[in-house]
């Protein structure tokens, strides 16, 4: 019974999917990490080797993580049985698919900021830069190379519920961990370019679509991007196909980009989707309207800030997008909250960046394969 309840907490921490979460394991690098003195091409901060991922979660460092996973995660048959209208929802599938029966959990939550800046590098490529706030918090990064469906890199916040008298995770399996992380990410880029990142509004609303179109939530709908998408288009059409519900009732909104330099945003009014074209996304309705401009002051200043460094550069190198998201971390402003992850996708590269806890000097880099 103790160890059902543990795999039940596993799965659990969908529930928490805006917050943040905690695992270790063996670290195995290729090379350890880059630092921003290991540049070329022009300062853009190019690693000589890529973080190596495996089947089993692998410590980088104090509260961030990687792993990778290969095969089918189930996702095919969940949008086949009508998706989710609910983390709850999607815990029942995962129970059903995974485990024998669920029980009653305790869960913590709260809200997170984030920016996002979509620019064009002066080799002709795209760049996505995507800087995600919260408390002390564990990332874990997880590579996807799935049966069917385009292969990603994405990142989930791995905190999860309390369950009973605590948690152990020496009776869990990594690929159990795995499969669960596979639902929730945050933010992420496929093997086509697309980067996807959800975004928080501080706002009484929610979305809860009602029509009768299969259901997705926040998170599955990034792994329905990812999976299924190689343009801003498609993953327009695909959202469009489905009522979002969001996770926890929290209003958020999508940054989308793609590898051709279009990017826009996805907000979610009265229920209706409303797409803007913008390269920047902080916390606040950019919807022309009564919604407009709604969100925390701070996500106002962010979003200057990122506008004023787009005008004076045209193009950036990843270092300046490195440094562009560094300027909109937590600790410019003097809050309890850090930015616990920033990354710089390299859409034509397919490279992934991270940056961890506003350390910018040392850089964790992975690679996807296309398949």
């Amino acid at each position: 019974m103790k160890k059902k309840k543990l795999l039940i907490a596993v799965l659990s921490f969908l529930l928490i999917i805006e917050g943040c979460g905690r695992i270790s394991s063996d670290v195995k690098v290729e090379e350890s990490y880059i630092t921003e003195n290991e540049e070329i091409s022009g300062g853009s901060a190019i690693p000589l080797s890529f973080i190596s991922v495996s089947s089993e979660i692998q410590e980088l460092e104090n509260g961030f993580s990687a792993v990778r996973f290969d095969g089918d995660y189930g996702f095919g048959r969940f949008l086949e049985q009508g998706g989710a209208d609910s983390d709850q929802a999607i815990l029942r599938f995962l129970t059903s698919e995974f485990l024998s029966e669920a029980e009653g959990v305790e869960i913590n939550t709260g809200f997170f900021g984030c920016s996002t800046l979509s620019v064009e590098n002066p080799e002709g490529g795209y760049l996505f830069g995507r800087n995600f706030d919260w408390q002390a918090c564990n990332a874990l990064v997880v590579t996807a190379y799935p049966e069917t469906g385009y292969a990603s890199i994405a990142t989930v916040n791995f905190d999860f519920v309390r369950q009973g008298a605590g948690f152990a995770s020496s009776f869990l399996s990594d690929e159990m961990l795995t499969v669960a992380a596979l639902y929730a990410p945050l933010d992420g880029m496929n093997e086509k370019g697309l980067c996807v990142s959800v975004n928080m509004i501080q706002d009484r609303a929610t979305i809860g679509q009602n029509t009768e179109k299969p259901d997705i939530t926040t998170t599955t709908a990034i792994r329905l991007m990812l999976d299924q998408a190689a343009t801003v288009e498609e993953a327009l059409d695909l959202l469009e196909q489905y009522d979002l519900h969001a996770s926890m009732n929290y209003m958020v909104h999508f940054a989308i980009a793609d590898s051709y330099g279009n990017s826009v945003a996805v907000e979610y009014i009265d229920n209706e989707m409303i797409v803007i074209k913008t390269p920047i996304l902080t916390n606040f309705y950019l919807a022309e309207g009564e919604k407009q401009g709604i969100g925390t002051q701070q996500s106002h200043t962010r979003f200057e800030i990122l506008t004023e460094l787009l005008n004076e550069k045209q193009t950036m190198t990843q270092t300046q997008v490195r440094d562009a998201l560094d300027s909109v971390s937590k600790d410019n402003f003097g809050e309890f909250e850090s930015t616990e992850w920033s990354i710089v996708f390299d859409q034509s590269a397919l490279t992934a960046t991270y940056y961890h806890r506003e350390n910018y000097e040392d850089a964790y880099s992975f690679q996807i394969a296309e398949q």
